[in-house]
């Protein structure tokens, strides 16, 4: 049986389509509404409400609960001041990535971690002689993200906290309408937005008071389907789909550094031993043999595909999410994980592995495209990411 979110009182009238999907093991919403193109655009031209509660969610507390999240995780723990929440990837012995998250320090000795998978019986494993305690808490705390650029100004009538003040990656513990939250500024969209957690027997009230607050803003519940074209505009990677873990991955070839998922910005080159770090160092050294890049499709490249059909090109309003080639000059030097036509940008765009030397920003390549069943190629330029990336997200 599926799990329901501690939000699915309140969501699950709302799915008029009935687009339901398995995420962690529980029943979420991939759209509202049929299509998901209001709930994109709430994202990008006002607010919406994002039901996360799906990430598992670890409460660390304790003299150690710093040592192990710094065996553990490849930023420095040091850095990281009450208040502040890191983005970071976790690594195996080998300097391969097992899963990306979130780190949250909300007091001295306590940390919160999240992540699409759960890490569980690696946080004990790397705990052993350690003085920490582990709680799950993916079941009592339940987790929203209100997303867009009225955001900010729609939260800020719920809550005391001052808002402006609220730095990119930091927490504030306050009320929202008087219920007891934690607000994160942060979120999966690559926009102004925040991550509210709340008591899972609270998560009632707290829908209702930001769906009233928000209803002049125009608020928009939205669903997985607006999310995965935010996430891939914002050029953010999706366990699963754009890299495997390396707990999970049947073969070495399907593994993954930090560095070659654009995440070598988040390994420390200075810290003290941590898992993976050997490999890494070396790695840093030597060069990643592939970067994970964006992919801009050439339009009218495209559009010839299909007039040979003499068909319309097709436009879908959902992000695939499959493996497709990518070449240069006739050979094999890469693949595509996950795409989609962006409504704001209007462009077809994709998120890439590639080898080196071909990511390089503006080296062109062709990517598989399937038209009327056969296989043929499309133009397309490699783009650093992110595609979108508004000031007002960091402001």
């Amino acid at each position: 049986m599926l799990k329901t979110s501690p939000f699915h009182g309140r969501t699950a009238p709302l799915v008029r389509a009935q687009t339901w999907r398995r995420w962690a093991g529980y029943q979420m919403a991939s759209a509202y509404d049929p299509h998901p193109d209001r709930e994109y655009a709430a994202i990008r031209n006002a607010a919406a409400l994002l039901d996360v509660s799906p990430l598992y969610k670890y409460r660390l507390s304790g003299r150690d609960a710093g040592r192990l999240l710094d065996r553990m995780i490849t930023r420095d723990i040091a850095r990281l001041g009450v208040g502040q929440v890191y983005y970071t990837p976790w690594c195996d012995a080998a300097g391969k990535v097992i899963d990306d998250g979130t780190v949250s320090r909300l007091a001295e000795t306590t940390y919160r971690l999240t992540s699409a998978d759960s890490p569980l019986r690696w946080l004990h494993m790397n705990a052993v002689g350690m003085q920490v305690a582990i709680e799950d808490v993916s079941e009592r705390l339940g987790a929203l993200s209100l997303q867009g650029p009225l955001s900010r100004a729609l939260l800020q009538t719920t809550t005391p906290a001052n808002l402006g003040a609220l730095k990119y990656f930091r927490l504030v513990e306050t009320t929202v309408r008087d219920i007891p939250v934690t607000v994160s500024r942060t979120g999966y969209t690559g926009d102004l937005g925040y991550e509210i957690w709340v008591d899972a027997q609270r998560a009632d009230a707290l829908w209702d008071a930001l769906i009233e607050a928000g209803t002049p803003y125009g608020i928009v519940p939205a669903g997985v389907w607006a999310l995965d074209i935010a996430r891939i505009e914002a050029g953010l990677i999706m366990l699963d789909v754009d890299y495997f873990s390396a707990h999970h991955a049947l073969i070495e070839a399907r593994k993954s550094s930090p560095f070659e998922i654009n995440l070598g910005w988040a390994v420390s080159a200075r810290k003290g031993p941590f898992n993976g770090r050997g490999a890494l160092a070396a790695e840093r050294a030597r060069g990643a043999a592939w970067n994970f890049v964006g992919l801009e499709i050439d339009w009218e490249s495209f559009e010839r595909l299909f007039a040979a059909h003499k068909l319309p090109p097709h436009l879908s309003n959902v992000a695939w999410r499959s493996s497709a080639p990518v070449y240069r000059d006739g050979t094999q030097v890469g693949y595509a994980t996950s795409g989609c036509w962006s409504p704001l940008l209007k462009k077809s765009l994709a998120l890439a592995h590639l080898r080196a030397p071909h990511f390089a920003p503006g080296t062109e390549v062709e990517m598989e495209i399937t038209v009327e069943h056969q296989r043929r190629k499309a133009a397309a330029r490699v783009r650093k990411l992110p595609f979108y990336d508004p000031e007002r997200k960091k402001a």
